[in-house]
């Protein structure tokens, strides 16, 4: 008997299979051939439904198969087809059970938010020197993860410590499927070691921020130029006299929501400027993306995954050569790896972690 929960679940689907079946009808009209805003549209939300589409169709043939199945079960008196009825009923119901799994990881999956560039911000936090040495351990460690999965990585902004550590770090990292990739990475890193500086040899509890910011179009995120205060200064630290003696340096405010964003990496004044608007349309992005998250969890008393932000999710402890991420109980990975970028099988536990959890979360309206 089917429950409520699978009741809502596949009236959703058939909601979305007659969405799909309207679209494609209007796809073939000529009027909407001849508007291509509204064509380029259509065929964006066509192309996003389809993996639904494509996988509820195979899904209705299966259960068609199982009907038969139970049907033939039913009605047969024959002891030998009333057990191959019974392979057909068990097979089949393991394949649609799988289907259905399928389905619902494609209800909680963005694969436009996925494919995203990004840019990752590393800054230092509690613990002085170190906190800003350690911000320069991680910075290597996304430096060998994007030498390791052949993307490219760019420094948009750096300020550095009075020790050679790193105080903030902007990053702009490019290849396939970054954001999907890294996307669990934001929140607070802790590290637990004896500091270079510490001379009593006692170890050291520091934490570093990490924020990674989705890229988005130029057309996704519109700012008012009236809504933004562009500062300039001249530049500080490594980069030679050019940089350092004209006023090249870029600082940006959007006004509303207070979001500031420095660049002085290039020497062009105007090179400058594109970097830092490109960080700053991405951290209104994940601004709003925030707000409607939180909203969102207000609403239906759900956790969401920005709340974690906040919150500690890894622990890099020296002494005992191990890393423990916070969300994944029982398990620890060797330092070393990590560290080197070798976060694959970290990477894939998180994923599937945040899948299960997103299940649960997106699931409960089909069970009201």
């Amino acid at each position: 008997m089917a429950t409520k929960s699978n009741e809502k679940f596949y009236s959703y689907l058939e909601g979305l299979h007659k969405k799909c079946t309207e679209i494609a009808g209007k796809l073939a009209d000529p009027v909407v051939l001849k508007n291509q805003k509204l064509f380029k549209e259509l065929s964006k939300e066509l192309s996003q439904l389809k993996p639904f589409n494509e996988k509820y169709i195979k899904l209705r043939v299966e259960l068609n198969k199982r009907q038969e199945a139970v049907e033939l079960f039913q009605v047969s008196d024959d002891p030998e087809m009333k057990t191959l009825a019974e392979e057909e009923i068990h097979s089949l119901g393991h394949s649609i059970d799988e289907l259905e799994k399928e389905i619902k990881i494609l209800m909680i999956s963005d694969h436009i938010e996925d494919s995203r560039n990004v840019f990752l911000e590393i800054r230092a936090g509690a613990g002085g020197d170190e906190a800003s040495l350690f911000a320069s351990d991680l910075l290597r460690m996304y430096t060998r993860i994007a030498e390791r999965k052949g993307w490219k990585s760019e420094v948009v902004s750096t300020t550095y410590s009075n020790v050679g550590g790193i105080k903030e770090i902007i990053m702009h990292i490019r290849g396939e499927n970054v954001n999907k990739y890294l996307k669990y990475e934001s929140g607070v890193h802790r590290v637990q070691r004896v500091p270079v500086t510490e001379a009593s040899g006692r170890i050291h509890t520091s934490t570093v921020t990490i924020a990674v910011m989705p890229e988005v179009d130029d057309v996704e995120i519109d700012i008012n130029p009236k809504d933004i205060r562009v500062d300039t200064y001249r530049s500080q630290g490594a980069g030679g006299q050019h940089v350092n003696r004209t006023e090249s340096a870029i600082r940006i405010t959007h006004i509303a929501t207070g979001l500031v964003v420095t660049c002085q990496d290039e020497k062009s004044q105007h090179k400058n400027r594109e970097k830092a608007m490109k960080v700053l349309q991405s951290r209104l992005y994940e601004h709003e993306k925030d707000k409607q998250s939180n909203d969102l969890a207000n609403t239906r008393r759900l956790q969401v995954g920005t709340g974690e932000r906040s919150e500690k999710i890894r622990t890099y402890n020296f002494p005992q050569s191990r890393v423990t991420d916070h969300r994944l109980t029982g398990n620890n990975f060797n330092i070393e790896f990590i560290l080197d970028g070798s976060v694959e099988e970290l990477v894939h536990m998180l994923t599937d972690y945040h899948t299960q959890k997103a299940l649960e979360n997106r699931f409960k309206e089909f069970d009201n």
